[in-house]
């Protein structure tokens, strides 16, 4: 006999995979505490809870080892930030100048625009402060990819987005192959007794990497479309056309209603456009998912974990905007003067909600894919298959 709907989405006793919408949504939360603030205490404590996070739940897939990569990408971003400070100016106005570098003279139609000048330490100040917010950003979504696995989170897609959600997926899996093909090459390279740093190693293994990352997303797509991925049923004009009606309504309405929210005078007529928009775009995709003919197979469950991780994230986000509201000078320390950041106690138990996952969630199972492993592929064979004449089939694993 089949198991009941109930019995499929009980969670297995033991390591599990959690829920990738759940990571998702607690990054997110995160994500959306930084774009609050500048100050760059309680920023370095949301990279900070980011990273304990991952290392206390992160996998051995190979997508897991990705959160370095995004580490690194934020310190280079902060650091282009502030050599573009440095170099081309801040609109900061600043009496503190640390030093002059040589201007180039600009044409009359080039006004407003320098290269060189003045450097101070207000408008270094304000460069800082704004790359390490988006650093902490990239952190943010490093570690959900480090955490949720993109071929797992497919599954949870409407059936509207799951076409576009396939090919998302098969385009976030090229990072994290990349990734693991760096670090097999290095590994390589040491074993044979050469040197695996600096830049004649990097263009020596880029080609290689490049090759084999984009090997890994085609046949990650060849396997998806043998699977059935993307087949459609068909459906009548006028549903396909209502469809496409709300669904670009519901959009638009949305758009509005975000730009009456961040305007001054938008607030009244914002949030009923709002509704109206979230309506028709749910309305849309409900319609939409009848184009798809796939069936859910072993559907990730969303028991207690998940609600503690997602709503850790949700109350992080929650709570820091509600304290930027009192308090805007503890989130975005002036620098004009320059004043020292101070980190205030609620700031940090805000985010300090944020370490929930760590304790709450379960531990993941040890994949048996090595560095070329199938574990995007094995992955997939969790996923929704084709609909058959007789039924809903299980896909087969592809070797």
């Amino acid at each position: 006999m089949p198991p009941s709907r109930a019995a499929r989405r009980r969670p297995a006793a033991g390591p599990r995979h959690l829920h990738p919408g759940a990571w998702w949504l607690w990054a997110l939360g995160l994500g959306a505490a930084a774009t609050r603030t500048t100050n760059p205490l309680v920023l370095l404590l949301l990279a900070a809870v980011a990273g304990y996070v991952v290392a206390a739940r992160r996998g051995d897939a190979p997508w897991s080892r990705s959160y370095g990569a995004f580490l690194r990408l934020g310190l280079l971003v902060l650091g282009i930030r502030l050599v573009f400070a440095v170099l081309l100016g801040s609109p900061v106005p600043g009496t503190h100048v640390l030093f002059t570098l040589p201007e180039v003279p600009l044409p009359v139609w080039a006004q407003g625009v320098r290269i060189g000048g003045r450097v101070t330490a207000e408008g270094l100040l304000a460069a800082l402060y704004d790359g390490l917010r988006l650093a902490t950003l990239l952190v943010c979504v490093g570690a959900a990819n480090a955490l949720a696995s993109p071929a797992r989170l497919l599954r949870t897609l409407p059936g509207a987005l799951y076409e576009a959600g396939v090919a998302v997926v098969v385009a976030m899996t090229f990072a994290p192959n990349l990734v693991a093909d760096v670090q097999r090459l290095r590994a390589a390279r040491r074993l044979r007794g050469r040197n695996d740093r600096g830049i004649a190693a990097v263009l020596s293994v880029g080609l290689p990497v490049l090759e084999g990352a984009l090997e890994r997303s085609v046949a990650l797509a060849a396997a998806m479309d043998t699977r059935g991925f993307g087949r459609t049923a068909a459906v009548p004009r006028r549903l396909a056309v209502l469809t496409a009606a709300l669904t670009l309504t519901g959009l638009l309405g949305i758009c509005l209603a975000a730009y009456g929210l961040l305007t001054a005078g938008g607030g009244g007529w914002a949030v009923p456009v709002l509704v109206i928009g979230l309506a028709a775009a749910f309305a849309g995709l409900l319609l939409g998912g009848r184009r798809s003919v796939r069936t859910r197979y072993r559907p990730d469950p969303w028991a207690l974990p998940e609600w503690l991780t997602a709503g850790s994230g949700i109350a992080v986000a929650v709570s820091t905007a509600w304290l930027a509201s009192l308090d805007p000078l503890a989130f975005a320390p002036t620098v004009v003067p320059p004043t020292a950041p101070v980190l205030p106690v609620a700031a940090a138990a805000a985010v300090l909600l944020g370490l929930v996952p760590a304790f709450a969630a379960p531990p993941p199972p040890s994949s048996t894919g090595g560095v070329t492993g199938p574990t995007e592929l094995s992955d997939l064979s969790d996923l929704s298959g084709p609909t058959g004449p007789s039924g809903p089939t299980e896909p087969r694993r592809i070797s």
